[in-house]
């Protein structure tokens, strides 16, 4: 950022768009794409001082690439983070977090109420590494402090919860966490990084799947690490390094295009999931509608705590089973079929059958997952094109 833009007291929205920006001799007013693999050096004395950090410098776009840079130093000024690493995808960013933080003989607590990749990490992969893992129900207090180990080094949870919408209570989860010196990373994806800022909150480690919102077009997959420098830069970063888990430049780019429009784009998701919300309320053939920012929410409160607004997802119940929600499901034509979120379209999926298909019946019962439950990410349509559309498929179904 320009030094005098510094030196102003900038809002968040502001810095994140100039803060961060390398361009070239050119000067051109939309940063360059860094198409490159490797790195020229002017001298074999240039390239031995780069390798043995004795100068500032790319290598490798494996190990950091100027768009790559450029995100970072975005997404760090919007977080509150002391530094970041991009990955090529969010679940590559839920598994480094985890893993660089642990080893053999370690035990992890994690909610229960996660996406289902992040279950089959937890249950099926770490295991293979003779780490422990216990899940807790996640809106219980109690059972977190009940899990907690002598070898107990990490808490992982997402707030709101996929896809039931569920609000956990970061700062009391982070403050039982620090009193037994235990970190907490949070997946924050469905809260968008400008609602919520589990940093501020006592949380440790915040991860994305920059595929989503970040993106907001479903373009490209990405994911980030964001946290300390000591355990970002120090730690984090010689895994990333030398395992490969890179995100392409040219993804980096695009993402970096999305944060400029993150705050205007979810400004009308989050409003017009309000509005749906309470549409979606008047209708005989919704049995359940579920949105953090409506007072009927069981984590209303905490929601207002630590969020601003009530997110761009709004979870029902039609009347009926899977075939209903199915016939639900078939009869839409703006509203599309996708177990994607946070694009400029508005998408819905099944989760029983999608992103949460390997649960047990008793575990998506302990969370609410029904035959009959439907996850819709809210879109930047019309609202009334939208409300429209759910109108005219709950009718067929009725």
């Amino acid at each position: 950022m320009d030094k005098k833009l510094k030196e102003r007291n900038l809002s968040i929205q502001t810095k994140f768009i100039h803060d961060g920006s390398l361009r070239s001799p050119n000067n051109e007013t939309s940063e360059a794409i860094y198409l490159t693999s490797g790195y020229v050096y002017s001298s074999a004395e240039e390239a031995e001082a780069r390798f043995n950090g004795e100068i500032d410098g790319y290598i490798y776009s494996r190990y950091s690439n100027p768009n790559l840079s450029m995100l970072q130093t975005k997404l760090c000024e919007m977080e509150g983070a002391q530094a970041a690493r991009l990955t090529a995808s969010g679940m590559a960013a839920v598994f480094w977090s985890l893993f660089t933080n642990v080893q053999a003989g370690d035990h992890i607590v994690a909610a229960d109420a996660i996406f289902g990749s992040c279950l089959s990490i937890l249950k099926d992969i770490l295991p293979n590494y003779g780490i422990e893992v216990t899940i807790v129900r996640a809106t219980n207090i109690e059972a977190w402090k009940q899990a907690i180990k002598k070898n107990t080094k990490v808490f992982f949870f997402e707030t709101p919860t996929n896809p039931m919408l569920e609000i956990l209570d970061i700062e009391t989860i982070s403050n039982i966490a620090k009193e037994n010196e235990i970190k907490v990373i949070i997946d924050n994806v469905f809260a968008t990084p400008l609602r919520q800022r589990p940093l501020e909150l006592g949380a440790d480690i915040v991860i994305y799947s920059a595929t989503k919102h970040i993106d907001g077009q479903g373009r490209c997959l990405g994911g980030v690490i964001l946290g300390e420098a000591e355990f970002i830069e120090n730690k984090l970063h010689d895994y990333l390094k030398h395992t490969g888990p890179a995100l392409s430049p040219f993804n980096a780019w695009i993402m970096m295009k999305g944060l400029e429009t993150l705050s205007v784009r979810t400004d009308r998701q989050i409003e017009n999931a309000n509005l749906i919300a309470e549409y979606l309320k008047t209708l005989s053939g919704v049995s359940q509608v579920i949105y953090p920012g409506h007072n009927d929410h069981p984590q209303f409160e905490i929601t207002q705590k630590q969020m601003i607004g009530g997110g761009p997802l709004v979870t029902f119940k039609i009347n009926g089973g899977k075939e209903a929600a199915f016939n639900f499901l078939n009869k839409l034509e703006i509203v599309k079929i996708s177990n994607n979120l946070g694009d400029a379209k508005s998408l819905i999926t099944h989760p029983s059958t999608t992103t949460h298909r390997s649960l047990t019946s008793d575990e998506k019962a302990v969370l609410g997952i029904t035959d009959n439950t439907l996850r819709l990410s809210v879109g930047l349509e019309e609202v009334s094109d939208i409300i429209d559309d759910l109108n005219f498929a709950i009718s067929v179904v009725k």
